[in-house]
């Protein structure tokens, strides 16, 4: 997958988590809620780490 792929899958993901935490705040789930953070942070460290090589890569 190319690297702007990458970060577009990423942000795909962190959107799936931020969606699961709101529906887990709308049926008062602590542990969705709880889920869909996880999931943020995880796809938020990934696009970072995916826009570092295709920044390091484009230099």
């Amino acid at each position: 997958m190319g690297k702007s792929g990458e970060i577009a899958r990423a942000k795909a993901r962190r959107l799936k988590g931020m969606k699961k935490e709101s529906d887990g705040i709308a049926l008062g789930d602590e542990r969705m809620k709880a889920e869909g953070r996880r999931e943020q942070d995880a796809a938020r460290r990934e696009e970072e780490r995916a826009r570092a090589l295709r920044d390091s890569s484009d230099s």
